[in-house]
């Protein structure tokens, strides 16, 4: 193993692995202690990195694996940093490991978009199509909502997306980032369906609730208007 991987990048001193929750260190507990230490420190830098240094997160993870391969959260880390830094391929491969080693279900939704990514839009359908979605909470029902409309809009199925999307509570009062991201999805596919008057409307819907501004909706209601979209006739 490349040197490098193992030792993984610095680790700053503020990091003590005390920050990860109670769960992930009790899989942690059958390591040597100093052993489980240091991985700790690997995995709580990742998540604090995983936003603004996926790369770096992504490493951290790395070298987390590279001391213990052979615990779930572990395998679940550098899943879904190799997500955030991109690394599709390898981000399916860990969360698959994973799955096997824990059996949990709350990947299915990253690892169908992995498979978006990799130019493998029927592989996203057949695990938006595994009867363990219905299990997932809300927000991860809607992520694989939003996932299998998007691979439908690979195959050229605009129609199929639109009609995914609609069967979602697109109407609902709430403010939470999953509301946000599945509105904007709407609002991207009734472009891609030429149908530019309501796409703006649904823009408009998502910048009303999207305060943290995870979208770039506002972006796109420009670009819309500035193309004639609600423009009367």
């Amino acid at each position: 193993m490349d040197q490098s991987v193992y030792d993984g990048p610095d680790l700053p001193e503020e990091i003590t692995g005390k920050e990860l929750d109670r769960s992930v260190l009790d899989q942690l507990a059958g390591l040597p202690e100093k052993l489980a230490a240091r991985v700790a420190r690997h995995l709580a830098a990742a998540g604090a990195l995983v936003d603004e240094d996926p790369e770096t997160a992504y490493r951290h993870a790395l070298a987390a694996r590279a001391r213990a391969a052979r615990v779930a959260v572990v395998r679940e880390a550098v899943g879904e940093t190799a997500y955030a830094a991109g690394h599709f391929a390898e981000a399916l491969a860990e969360l698959k490991a994973a799955k096997r080693m824990n059996a949990a279900t709350d990947y299915l939704p990253v690892m169908a978009d992995c498979e978006r990514a990799l130019g493998r839009p029927e592989r996203a359908l057949a695990l938006a199509a595994n009867p363990s979605v219905e299990k997932l909470s809300q927000s991860l029902r809607i992520e694989m909502t939003i996932v299998e409309a998007g691979a439908r809009l690979d195959l050229g199925e605009t129609a199929g997306a639109l009609r995914t999307l609609e069967r979602a509570p697109l109407r609902s009062v709430t403010r939470e980032d999953w509301l946000v991201r599945l509105r904007y999805a709407y609002a991207h596919t009734l472009a891609a369906a030429g149908r530019p008057d309501e796409a703006l409307e649904w823009f408009h819907r998502t910048v009303g609730i999207d305060g943290n501004e995870i979208t770039d909706a506002a972006d796109r209601i420009s670009e819309l208007e500035a193309a004639g979209a609600g423009a009367d006739d």
